[in-house]
């Protein structure tokens, strides 16, 4: 709790009232390496705070291929925040590429955090906004760049996650073949 609750911290204040009520409403999971915290065509119902592993949030394409949007590493939250806020159905999965340790929060405690302590849903926006920023930092460089120079952007904004993401997860991030980013990889000396 004390990783969720200095993440939580950098965004706002809590008393230690505030602090054990959320630790009342939080439980810790594991989800094995391929599984799902979220799936598409179903509604998100859960916040999670990733105090270890990396998920990735991906879709299929009308291909039927397989994208990786983005990955989510320790010390954040992850929520598909349209389907959780709206009720609706998601359209990307979100799934364990390692095995992850979560403390997850279920949508009725989560609201009743939210409604209950004061200034929560300040901090929970500002860590929101945040994360939105962030995505697009993360993204933006991709799409104008050659497949070197993203390759080399995704391992600086993911530096302890680059050994620990399989190769195919990669290139679908990348947009590149995995044979590319094979040879992208033994061209680059680091």
């Amino acid at each position: 709790m004390k990783a969720l609750f200095d993440f939580i911290l950098t965004f706002g204040n809590l008393n230690p009232q505030q602090m054990d009520f959320i630790t009342a409403k939080a439980r810790e999971i594991t989800i094995p390496k391929e599984e799902y915290f979220s799936e598409a065509g179903k509604i998100a119902r859960q916040v999670g705070f990733i105090t270890e592993g990396i998920l990735r949030v991906c879709y299929y394409n009308n291909k039927s291929e397989e994208i990786t949007k983005y990955f989510i590493d320790e010390n954040s939250l992850v929520v598909d925040l349209e389907s959780f806020d709206n009720q609706i159905c998601s359209s990307a999965y979100v799934q364990a590429v390692t095995d992850c340790k979560l403390i997850v929060f279920e949508r009725k405690d989560w609201l009743e955090l939210l409604q209950t302590i004061v200034g929560f849903d300040a901090i929970v926006h500002k860590i929101i906004s945040r994360a939105l920023i962030q995505k697009v930092e993360r993204r933006s460089p991709l799409v104008s760049e050659d497949a070197t120079t993203r390759y080399l952007k995704f391992m600086e904004i993911y530096p302890s996650a680059v050994n620990r993401i399989p190769l195919s997860y990669v290139a679908s991030y990348l947009g590149v073949t995995q044979s590319s980013l094979s040879r992208i990889r033994k061209n680059v000396k680091l």
